[in-house]
C-alpha cells in the first residue's frame, strides 16, 4: 500500500493524517506514506520524528485574503498542480487522502487528473473551502461531526476524528494522583494571544484565593516569555511552553482544560474525558469553532464562552467554581467521554483499504 496524505498548515489538519498513516502501517506493515504539506515550520515540527517523508508544495490559500493576495495565490495554482503531478507520478500512490488546508486543492486535482482513488476527511462541523471543493472530486468523504452544509450522502460516512495512538493509550491508563489541581491551557498549535491574556487576567484574580492550582500553558511562540513572567510574579507554579509535543502526557495530568474549539483538540479531549472551558476562535472560517463547540457542549462535558464578552474575572470565576467542585468535574468528565469515537482511525483505515482495493479490481 502506498499512501499520500495531503494537508497541513495547522496541527488540527496534520494530527488526523498522522493517526491514519500510523494505523495503516500497523495494519499493513509494508505501507509507504508520503505527506504533502506546506513549507511552514509547523508542518516540519509536527512531522519530525514520525518516520514519514514530507514534500512541501508552494501554494497559498484564498479564504479571508485581500484581492492582491488572492490573485497571487491563484497565479501559483497551476505551478502547484504541475508539481503535485510530478510528485504523484514519482511516488505512484494507491490512494491520495486529503486532511484539509489549502495545499489539498492542487494535490487532489492532480490525483483526479491521474484517475487515482481519492478520500478526504473533514474535521470540522462546517467544511472548509478546500474540502467543499475536494468533496466534488473525492470517492469517499469521512466526517468527524455532522456537517453544514452536508456533503453528498451517498459517499459520506461519519467516522469521527482520528486521535493519535499515544493519546488513546493514555486514556486507558489510570490518572496519576497529584497534590494540586492542574489546569491545561491550549490556544491551538500556534497559540492564541487573547486566550493568553485572559488567562493572565484570570490568574491575577485567583492567585490569592486559589494558590494551590498549577498550570500547563501552551502559549504559541510569541507570548511564552510574557506569560511565564506573569505566572512567576504571581507565585503560580506553571509550565509555560510555545508548543506541546507530548500531548498524551499533559492530558493525563490535567483536571480542567481551557481551550479553543478546534475539532482535533475536541476529539482528543473527549477521548481523555476532560472537562473543558471552551473559548472558540471568533475569526475561524465560517465560525466553525462555535459550531464544533455547540456539538460537544450538548453533552454537558464542556462550557462555551464567547471571546468578545469574556473577561478575566468571568474566566477566573469559572475556573474557581469547577476546581472547588470535584463532583461537578467528575460528571463533566463522564459526559465528555460519551462524545468520544476512539475507533475513528480504524473506521477511516477501513474506508481507505476499501477504496484502494476497489481501484485495484478495476485496473
Amino acid at each position: 500500500m502506498r499512501l499520500i496524505v495531503a494537508g497541513g498548515g495547522t496541527g488540527g489538519h496534520l494530527f488526523p493524517g498522522i493517526a491514519l498513516a500510523t494505523a495503516l502501517k500497523r495494519q499493513v506493515p509494508a505501507t509507504q506514506v508520503l505527506f504533502i504539506g506546506t513549507s511552514r515550520l509547523l508542518d516540519q515540527q509536527t512531522l519530525a520524528g514520525q518516520g514519514f517523508e514530507l514534500a512541501a508544495l508552494d501554494c497559498g490559500g484564498v479564504k479571508g485574503l485581500g484581492v492582491i493576495a488572492k490573485i497571487r495565490s491563484l497565479l501559483m495554482m497551476p505551478g502547484a498542480v504541475l508539481e503535485a503531478l510530478r510528485i504523484l507520478r514519482r511516488f505512484r500512490p494507491d490512494l491520495v487522502f486529503g486532511v484539509g488546508g489549502y495545499v489539498t486543492g492542487p494535490v487532489l486535482l492532480a490525483a483526479w487528473l491521474l484517475r487515482l482513488p481519492i478520500g478526504i476527511h473533514e474535521q470540522n462541523s462546517v467544511p472548509g473551502l478546500a474540502n467543499r471543493w475536494a468533496g466534488k472530486l473525492a470517492d469517499r468523504i469521512c466526517i468527524s461531526l455532522p456537517c453544514v452544509p452536508p456533503f453528498p450522502p451517498a459517499k459520506t460516512v461519519q467516522t469521527g476524528n482520528p486521535v493519535r495512538q499515544e493519546i488513546l493509550a493514555a486514556a486507558e491508563q489510570q490518572k496519576p494522583v497529584a497534590d494540586k489541581p492542574t489546569v491545561l491551557v491550549l490556544g491551538g498549535s500556534q497559540g492564541a494571544h487573547r486566550v493568553n491574556t485572559l488567562m493572565m487576567e484570570a490568574m491575577e484574580k485567583l492567585a490569592g484565593s486559589h494558590p494551590s492550582v498549577q498550570l500547563i500553558h501552551q502559549t504559541g511562540p510569541t507570548d511564552q516569555e510574557l506569560v511565564a513572567q506573569c505566572y512567576q510574579r504571581l507565585g503560580i507554579e506553571a509550565v509555560v511552553v510555545p508548543f506541546i509535543r507530548d500531548m498524551a502526557q499533559v492530558y493525563s495530568r490535567a483536571d480542567l482544560v481551557v481551550s479553543r474549539a478546534g475539532a482535533t483538540t475536541l476529539a482528543e479531549l473527549a477521548v481523555m474525558g476532560l472537562p473543558t472551558l471552551l473559548i472558540p476562535y471568533p475569526y475561524a472560517a465560517d465560525n466553525h469553532q462555535v459550531t464544533n463547540g455547540e456539538y460537544y457542549e450538548k453533552s454537558g462535558g464542556c462550557l462555551m464562552f464567547s471571546e468578545s464578552s469574556l473577561t478575566g474575572e468571568i474566566l477566573a470565576r469559572a475556573i474557581s467554581e469547577h476546581l472547588h467542585n470535584p463532583e461537578e468535574l467528575h460528571t463533566m468528565a463522564a459526559s465528555m467521554k460519551t462524545m468520544a469515537m476512539p475507533d475513528a482511525t480504524d473506521r477511516i483505515v477501513a474506508e481507505c483499504l476499501r477504496l484502494a482495493s476497489h481501484a485495484e479490481q478495476h485496473l
